[in-house]
């Protein structure tokens, strides 16, 4: 791993494989980290009820109410396709990499940022949510969007989870690649394991204003008001640059990976660790791609993780969203594939040598449809996404949830969902997919609670 300075550098993994091993904060914070009320009840379909344990990456952690890993996203655990060579993964990281590397270079001739692609994915509730500013009653912290190895560690849900412990450690210019895990619905771009690039800079009041006319006599911040273009700590001048050094960076990134002439665009948008905040988006063959989120970092997050006297931006990528823009891939799925026909299409001598999948045999879909009455407390169509995913692993393609039925006079509701069956590498026949949707069938009644309408 190339550093800007491989002493510190060296210093830095010290430090985060000591946090790694516990709650990950500084004094500072450990009284202000917001956490639910009380516990929900455990999800039901999970590896074990409260009291038990889970073995993860050599550690073991305590089951509570919070629970809530399926054995099929453990398994996805370590896999790290984002460092396997010649994976479509890898190659986009290595992309972005050689581009930062080439066009960042430190005073002593060093890349500017590090690059961190092996930190762990176990982190804990604060890192993940509290040192990024997100609200207690963000919709993310709920179990049906997130998951919980118990009620302070849980799979990390974006890269972001180790900006506050980087910037501690002193780093100013930094890139994060890593998998991250959502529940989330079933169909060809969504999976609850795919993999981030995050970056981060921080500028000084020198290292910002170096050769602007004047510059000696700006400042970046003082005490006013928020507004739609910048924070109430930082002045109007220190934001515009920031923010104009964010998008040219992000510019010449997308330049470096899809060619020149490329038509980009940005929609303001709000993250909780960044403001003002923006969606990049690029017209790609007619049609108008969200590529990234990103922007000015909240200073908050700044101050508290030690650097009070810099201002920096932020952003983050889905290394499978270009990767299926860049390279033509149809299905998420496939980046999981241990298919040689799929593999080797992207064993390349040069990285940025132009792939395009050819498509493997499309085999044929076998559709089923499940209809049950939902019990009356504690279900989430997440918790149903999830329970498939386990049972039917790759050989689910989708789910769609194609009806909603709520009785008059009891006012039970029953959903009705048509799950699309596909081998990425062989034909399935009704009779093999039919064991499958039974064995999905029983597991709901016995582990979400529905009544069968089947």
């Amino acid at each position: 791993m190339v550093c800007w300075a491989l002493r510190r550098a060296a210093q830095v993994r010290v430090h985060l494989a000591r946090k790694a091993s516990g709650v990950c904060r500084g004094p500072e914070h450990q009284a202000s980290g917001a956490r639910p009320a009380a516990p929900e009840p455990a999800t039901r379909g999970t590896l074990g009820a409260p009291g038990g344990t889970v073995e993860l990456l050599g550690k073991s952690y305590p089951q509570d109410g919070y629970s809530n890993l399926s054995r099929k996203v453990l398994s996805r655990v370590g896999r790290n396709l984002h460092n396997r060579p010649h994976h479509p993964l890898w190659l986009i990281k290595e992309r972005v990499k050689q581009h930062f590397y080439a066009q960042y270079v430190g005073r002593s001739g060093t890349p500017l940022f590090s690059v961190y692609d092996d930190l762990s994915p176990v982190v804990t509730t604060w890192q993940n949510f509290d040192s990024l500013l997100v609200p207690a009653d963000h919709p993310s912290r709920k179990k049906g969007d997130s998951y919980y190895l118990n009620a302070t560690h849980m799979l990390r849900a974006h890269t972001s989870a180790h900006q506050w412990d980087l910037l501690r450690a002193g780093l100013d210019a930094f890139l994060v690649v890593g998998d991250v895990y959502r529940r989330d619905q079933i169909d060809a771009q969504h999976h609850p394991v795919f993999h981030q690039l995050e970056a981060v800079r921080l500028f000084s009041r020198h290292q910002l204003f170096a050769g602007v006319k004047d510059g000696e006599n700006l400042q970046l911040f003082e005490q006013s008001s928020r507004s739609a273009h910048k924070q109430e700590t930082h002045t109007l001048e220190a934001t515009k640059l920031v923010e104009f050094d964010l998008k040219q960076t992000l510019t010449r990134l997308m330049t470096h990976l899809f060619g020149d002439g490329l038509d980009i665009r940005w929609v303001d948008c709000y993250f909780p660790f960044t403001h003002p905040s923006f969606e990049m988006e690029i017209n790609f063959h007619g049609e108008w791609l969200e590529i990234l989120g990103c922007g000015v970092m909240e200073q908050q997050l700044v101050n508290s993780a030690g650097a009070e006297d810099q201002i920096g931006w932020a952003f983050g990528l889905g290394l499978e969203r270009l990767a299926m823009v860049l390279y033509d891939i149809p299905d998420i799925r496939l980046f999981w594939s241990e298919d040689e026909r799929f593999l080797k299409q992207f064993c390349v001598q040069d990285i940025n040598q132009k792939v395009k999948f050819q498509p493997l045999s499309k085999y044929p879909a076998v559709i089923n449809d499940i209809s049950f009455w939902l019990p009356r407390e504690n279900y989430t169509e997440n918790d149903f996404y999830d329970l498939v995913r386990t049972i039917g692993g790759d050989l689910v393609e989708k789910v769609d949830l194609i009806d909603k039925f709520e009785h008059p006079k009891t006012h039970r509701n029953s959903h009705c969902y048509r799950i699309t069956y596909r081998h990425m590498e062989r034909t399935m026949s009704q009779r093999e997919v039919g064991r499958v949707h039974q064995a999905v069938q029983e597991a709901a009644v016995r582990l979400l609670g529905v009544e069968g309408r089947f």
